[in-house]
């Protein structure tokens, strides 16, 4: 006889239903007179003589008992056992049936009830959904059509199905709807026959729901705080809760912090104003950027009166809809069943609030669901916050940036000037100027200073200052970014010397700048660069290169080199780019992608061509602060200019009088004028004869202004000198200052310029 040999079958009941041959031959009984009875009287009555076992009768561990199906009714076949493992199994089988914490559901190859085992509090049962021979679709509870086809494809199969997560009818109001984990497992005979299926079912809603939760917060935290707009905060906060938590969200935040106050603290009265910041799930869209008053006696009033979240189950016959129809709008709009209000809030200080809403496609929220509710608003206050100090930092530095600014360059008299300036996210410290200067010149300055936020814009705005200060002195470029690093050199020193906790003192201090001055007179150009780009020409012609303007150090840079200066030709007509590092390998390089753009100038007016850089620059999308400066320029008319060589003796001063003179006449100014110039002229001559050295020369410029320039070829500079009463002599300079707008003097390689400008009757008028 071998394990495989069937000895008896027993029903539910532990009576003999089938005796084998092998049976008769171990016990001695026929089957007349073994079945029916049960079994274990039987073989205790076989096997025993006065309690000890008779020699041949199976010992403990030599039978084996399996379950089987017949027809409708689970026996268990008697198997002669080979070792003591099939005892092990037997107690296994009978504790996954008694002990095991789910709920065991045997079914036959036609989807009928054999068995169930229902752990004791855990899943509940009814008679009828429990008694044998009941259908897989009344015994199922749970989405019974399509788990039947589950079931069936086992069956079909013979692969089980493990841990398919499936709803419950089962409801309650703290967990809501219940989850189960469902898996069948198919029945083989020796043979490999499926004869039915077991399934398993446990209730893991609460492993599920802790899981949910924490995906949901992970997925909360992982999507918002990319973005600092206070708007773009809230739609990341929507669209994250949207449909992994609700239906429909709708974020609303207290308008007064929105446009920059301090949050109000909790409790608030019924009158705050709400601006509608997101909403995400509702179809048509609701107006974003909306204004409403809070109305009292509704849940969101309360919210924002204890800071406690809120569960509302919606009646439609309530009063409070009607009372709030922002909110009611989207309850009737999306036949919502449920919500969850939340507070927004850091401390006690309020933020706005988060509504959370399930309509008629999802399951109601349940008290749980509070809990989730509160941890998501925690984590998108602080990111709220965030952005709220953020938006406040920035419209304070937009507004420094806008005020230092000079806004849209003017035109000069002699250049055509249009500005590219793309600010970036969180501003920063590029700017540009173009400076009149005495003999009809321009001053081209492009700048850059490294950083973002407000302590970049005032640093841009001190250093332009500086800028404009030291152009006043008319000092050549590279002796202008000389002075210019020293000054930053100060302001390094300075935030250096900054108490430890100041923040300012980790800020980076860095500027780049060049500097352009035209003359178009000369039709020249006198270029330097402290750490930018060079700059870039585009002739008359159509020809462009990029001009060989030697590099400088940054400002305030370790390195102490020089700040060399380049003097190119410029033929009128001349289209000059002058550009920050953002933008160098795209526009301004030879094989930059947008390079095209800026060679294709032509006589097209420089706003155009700007304008054709920017939209293709911020298509490419590239983001950072950018700058661009283009320069056309334009030639001094000759007959705006007189130049008159003069001798080195006293002689030269009514030379050049007369000579000023007749000049003023052909331009027609008023007698006025003439006769200061006629003054000017006189002093600076004498001084040039008296302490300059030959060659001398007058120069009068008719522009904005009436420029008179003597220039010699002595080195030193002359200042003023207050003369005594009794003095002969002395009073030069001062009454040139006197009479003048300003004056100054220019060093040259040949020597210097000693200029004064006045104003014209024809400027003044104009």
């Amino acid at each position: 006889m071998t394990h495989d040999d069937v000895l008896l079958l027993l029903d539910e009941e532990g009576r003999i239903t089938r005796w084998e041959h092998s049976a008769e031959e171990l016990f001695g009984w026929t089957a007349a007179e073994a079945v029916g009875r049960s079994a274990e009287a039987l073989i205790r009555s076989l096997c025993t003589n006065g309690g000890k076992p008779l020699e041949g009768c199976p010992g403990p561990g030599a039978l084996l008992i399996k379950p089987a199906l017949q027809d409708h009714s689970l026996v268990w076949r008697v198997l002669a056992a080979e070792d003591d493992a099939t005892v092990q199994d037997a107690a296994v089988l009978r504790a996954l049936v008694t002990r095991a914490p789910t709920a065991l559901r045997v079914f036959d190859d036609q989807l009928h009830v054999v068995r169930v085992s229902l752990p004791a509090g855990r899943l509940r049962d009814t008679p009828a959904r429990s008694s044998p021979g009941a259908p897989f679709s009344e015994v199922c509870g749970f989405a019974a059509d399509e788990e039947a086809a589950v079931a069936r494809g086992v069956l079909e199969s013979g692969k089980p199905v493990v841990n398919r997560l499936v709803q419950s009818a089962e409801r309650s109001a703290k967990l809501g709807r219940h989850v189960l984990s469902a898996s069948y497992l198919p029945i083989e005979d020796l043979s490999g026959t499926v004869l039915g299926l077991v399934t398993l079912t446990a209730d893991v809603t609460e492993r599920e729901r802790a899981l949910g939760s924490q995906a949901l917060l992970e997925r909360v935290r992982t999507q918002m705080g990319h973005r600092l707009s206070l708007i773009d905060v809230c739609q990341e906060l929507a669209q994250a809760v949207v449909p992994a938590f609700a239906d429909i969200a709708a974020v609303e935040l207290v308008d007064s912090a929105v446009r920059g106050e301090v949050p109000p603290a909790a409790p608030v009265g019924p009158g705050v104003l709400l601006r509608q910041a997101a909403v995400h799930g509702l179809r048509p869209a609701a107006q974003v950027g909306a204004v409403h008053p809070l109305p009292a006696g509704t849940p969101f009033s309360h919210v924002l009166s204890d800071l406690q979240p809120r569960l509302v189950q919606v009646d439609t016959d309530g009063t409070w809809p009607a009372d709030d129809p922002a909110r009611a709008d989207i309850i009737e709009k999306s036949t919502v069943h449920s919500l969850i209000v939340a507070p927004l809030a850091i401390g006690d200080e309020i933020l706005g609030m988060v509504s959370f809403y399930r309509h008629t496609l999802q399951e109601p929220f349940a008290q749980e669901d509070l809990a989730v509710a509160s941890a998501v608003c925690a984590h998108a206050a602080l990111c709220v916050d965030r952005a709220r100090v953020y938006m406040n930092e920035w419209i304070i530095m937009s507004t420094v940036q806008r005020k230092i600014l000079p806004g849209e360059l003017a035109d000069q008299p002699t250049v055509e000037i249009s500005c590219l300036h793309v600010p970036g996210e969180e501003g920063g410290g590029a700017w540009s100027d173009a400076i009149a200067l005495p003999g009809a010149r321009t001053a081209l300055v492009v700048g850059d200073v490294a950083g973002e936020g407000i302590p970049a814009a005032i640093t841009m705005g001190l250093l332009r200052t500086a800028v404009h200060t030291l152009a006043a002195l008319d000092l050549q470029p590279d002796e202008l970014l000389a002075r210019l690093s020293d000054t930053t050199a100060r302001l390094l020193a300075g935030r250096a010397a900054l108490p430890p906790m100041d923040p300012l003192i980790h800020e980076p201090l860095t500027a780049d700048c060049a500097i352009a001055i035209y003359d178009p007179v000369e039709l020249t150009c006198t270029i330097a660069r402290a750490g930018l780009p060079e700059p870039v020409l585009i002739l008359p012609d159509g020809t462009s290169s990029t001009l060989p303007v030697p590099p400088g150090p940054p400002l305030a840079a370790v390195d102490t080199a020089p700040f060399p200066a380049a003097t190119v030709s410029l033929p009128e007509g001349s289209t000059l780019a002058m550009g920050t590092t953002a933008l160098a390998e795209e526009v301004m390089a030879p094989t930059g992608v947008l390079r095209p753009l800026l060679d294709d100038v032509g006589d097209n007016p420089l706003s155009d061509v700007r304008d054709g850089i920017a939209h293709a620059y911020t298509r490419r999308g590239r983001t950072g602060e950018t700058l661009l400066l283009l320069a056309r320029t334009r030639m001094l008319p000759a007959e705006r200019v007189m130049t008159c060589g003069l001798p080195a003796g006293p002689e030269a001063a009514p030379i050049a009088r007369r000579a000023a003179r007749r000049q003023l006449e052909v331009w027609g100014l008023d007698d006025e004028t003439a006769f200061t110039n006629e003054l000017v002229v006189s002093e600076l001559v004498g001084n040039a004869t008296r302490y300059g050295a030959p060659p001398l020369q007058l120069r009068l410029i008719l522009d904005q202004m009436l420029t008179c320039e003597v220039s010699d070829a002595a080195p030193a500079a002359p200042h003023v000198k207050h003369a005594r009463t009794i003095d002969e002599s002395g009073r030069g300079l001062f009454i040139i200052a006197s009479l003048a707008k300003q004056w100054g003097t220019r060093y040259t390689p040949e020597g210097k310029i000693v200029w004064a400008e006045q104003s014209t009757g024809s400027m003044e008028t104009s």
